[in-house]
């Protein structure tokens, strides 16, 4: 049986092999990272809705609204984004949506209204 890379006419994995597999535990390690920064986002926005629903005077039926909010909009764009990466790049896409999406969660701790807030964390799944 031939390698598969034998039968394409590309170089087969390893030293020699793309650069993608030379730097595959670097790419592993920066996508780890990503997801480690979106459940980190939820977590702390998790803790700290108490304190904004104090300060900012919203009820226990408006917090819920924070969270369903990042959901709705993550969930539902997750094809976009696959196919923007498509499109534009992988690196390209994860450069733009780390910015934004720090962006939007600096907009969200800097909320003075909960329509800022919530608007805030509808954006910020645009980015991820």
């Amino acid at each position: 049986m031939t390698h598969p890379a034998a039968v394409s006419g590309g170089a087969p994995p390893g030293p020699g092999g793309p650069a993608g597999v030379e730097h595959r535990w670097l790419i592993l390690g920066v996508i780890a990272l990503a997801q480690l920064m979106i459940v980190l986002d939820a977590t702390v926005m998790n803790i700290a809705l108490p304190t904004a629903q104090k300060d900012l005077g919203f009820t226990v039926v408006d917090r819920q609204w924070v969270v369903t909010a990042y959901a709705l909009a993550f969930g539902s764009l997750l094809l976009l984004g696959g196919k923007l990466a498509d499109l534009l790049g992988r690196k390209v896409t994860f450069l733009a949506g780390l910015i934004g999406f720090a962006a939007s969660s600096a907009a969200g701790g800097a909320a003075v209204s909960f329509g800022m807030l919530v608007a805030a964390r509808a954006c910020a799944p645009y980015a991820a």
